[in-house]
């Protein structure tokens, strides 16, 4: 519960109250713990707590739980009984007895809350394109090696330079075509660019779509600032649908660490605030870093250093503070860690590498706290005003004021309905982009190449026909020619003929003269 000076009563232990304090919240957290531990209500109760500072908060739903937070909860035996531990009737000497107060069933209340879904079903949708995704997050969502990540940064950075946008898949997909078709003019000046990686990232690219991922790209692109978002002085509560898409915790993963990185670059620097600007819960955060190259977890590792100074506080969710890289590990100042288990001598050791974290108490040990630990109990360790950890408590975490559990499809609908977003994301639209503007270079060449062709038969069936006209007069010009030689050996020979039958005549008309 908030407080007026700043503080948030989040827990309860044998010296009193637990306050996270407001200016350290942006120091980020974890939240860790066992299945069944109690995980899910305490973030709850920090959401619910930093809503009525004014706080907005993102988080993820894994199974509909904290769809609740929405609804104002209601008294029950469980939170009857415990009433007593976090509101006593009487001050308790050498306690801090400052958040005394009267409880009662008007205090219970849900926060402002808006759904979101990757997929559009259950809230909200949410879309990034694939140039805000940008190369590095992409390859990791599809999973390539060093050599396909090289040429998808080529692949980019063509784009880039010619002034293509790539907003959705087919986008991309046409674009690696392009690329691929004209290797070797781009070789010289970007690299080397294989047909075969090509083709490893066009069929990475179809199983991304054929999970149904393609739905979160594409326009319009989300606007990170409608997170920050306050009504009736309450932060809003930007609850995102992820049932379907931890099935797909690549996806999840990447798109989580897309909307902090997003944050980072938008958000203007703001330093140490009084209250951070938003508050981000990061669920199953180990996802986040399984099969993650060093390179990436150095560039989570920086985004968490400096959002903080953006006013944002990131907290980890997740099963075991081992599942967090001990470079990140070493930012998250305000940690609540729920039971643990340990069955083997190295879950043993991880215990006790844990409770060597935390700023010993005297008065109990924490490594034999973190195993008897109970449904709701935690070890709790905060930032102090001046920014340095206090000794770590053993203390139970307050129960919500709002509604533990799913809500129903109706309340969800009419949330939906009734937010300031509705209809602002819900209907997509496509405009021109490397897509478009690669089909009508590609029409526009094949036009060419058919008035070339058509404008080359031409050339060449003219060149036939003067190669037939020529052929035709030769062979006019032969047979003429043919012709006059035979009608001059014809002339001839019938001179000679003539000459020779005259010459006869003559010769016998003489003779019968002299013989006569």
């Amino acid at each position: 519960m908030f407080t007026e000076d700043r503080q948030l009563y989040v827990a309860h232990c044998d010296n009193g109250p637990l306050y996270l304090v407001g200016k350290m919240a942006n120091r980020h957290g974890l939240i860790a713990g066992a299945t069944g531990t109690g995980k899910t209500v305490t973030l709850q109760v920090l959401a619910e707590s930093f809503s009525q500072a004014g706080v907005p908060c993102f988080m993820a739903d894994m199974k509909g739980d904290l769809s609740g937070i929405s609804q104002a909860g209601k008294m029950s035996g469980f939170i009857e009984k415990r009433l007593p531990e976090f509101f006593p009737a009487e001050p308790v000497e050498g306690q801090d007895n400052s958040s005394l107060s009267t409880f009662n069933s008007s205090l219970f209340s849900g926060c402002p809350t808006r759904f979101f879904d990757v997929y559009g079903e259950q809230g909200h949708p949410l879309r990034a394109t694939i140039s805000d995704m940008g190369p590095q997050l992409l390859a990791r969502l599809l999973a390539l090696n060093e050599t396909q990540t090289g040429v998808l940064n080529i692949v980019f950075k063509i784009a880039d330079d010619r002034g293509l946008l790539l907003i959705d898949m087919k986008d991309l997909r046409l674009m690696l075509d392009y690329v691929a078709k004209n290797a070797k003019e781009f070789t010289t000046t970007y690299g080397t660019i294989s047909s075969v990686s090509v083709g490893a990232i066009q069929r990475a690219l179809l199983a991304l779509e054929a999970e149904g991922a393609d739905q979160f790209f594409g326009e319009p692109d989300f606007n990170v600032f409608d997170f920050i978002q306050t009504e009736n002085g309450r932060g809003v509560m930007n609850v995102l649908a992820a049932d379907k898409l931890m099935l797909n915790p690549k996806l999840y993963s990447t798109f989580l660490l897309w909307l902090l990185s997003e944050l980072y670059t938008q958000l203007p620097e703001v330093g140490d605030l009084e209250l951070p600007k938003l508050i981000f819960f990061f669920d199953e955060a180990h996802m986040l870093f399984k099969d993650t190259s060093k390179a990436l977890v150095d560039k989570i590792e920086q985004v968490i250093r400096l959002i903080r100074s953006k006013g944002v506080g990131v907290y980890f969710v997740t099963q075991s503070p081992d599942d967090i890289p001990e470079i990140i590990a070493g930012q998250l100042g305000n940690r609540i860690l729920h039971g643990l288990r340990a069955y083997t001598p190295k879950e043993h050791k991880a215990v006790k590498a844990v409770a060597q974290t935390f700023r010993a108490n005297p008065s109990f040990s924490t490594e034999e706290a973190i195993l008897e630990l109970g449904t709701g109990e935690a070890v709790v360790s905060l930032l102090d005003e001046k920014g340095a950890p206090c000794i770590v408590e053993r203390a139970k975490i307050l129960f919500p004021l709002s509604q533990i559990g799913a809500i129903t499809d109706e309340q969800r609908q009419n949330l939906i309905r009734s937010s300031r977003l509705y209809g602002r994301y819900d209907k997509s639209f496509d405009r021109e982009s490397a897509y478009e503007v690669l089909v009508a270079e590609q029409q526009q060449a094949e036009k060419r190449a058919q008035k070339e062709a058509e404008e080359e038969a031409k050339r060449k069936e003219k060149e036939a026909k003067e190669k037939e006209k020529a052929k035709s007069s030769k062979s006019s010009s032969k047979k003429k020619s043919t012709g006059r030689k035979a009608a001059e050996k014809a002339i001839n020979t019938t001179a000679t003929t003539f000459g020779r039958q005259l010459g006869k005549s003559i010769f016998r008309s003489l003779l019968g003269g002299i013989f006569k």
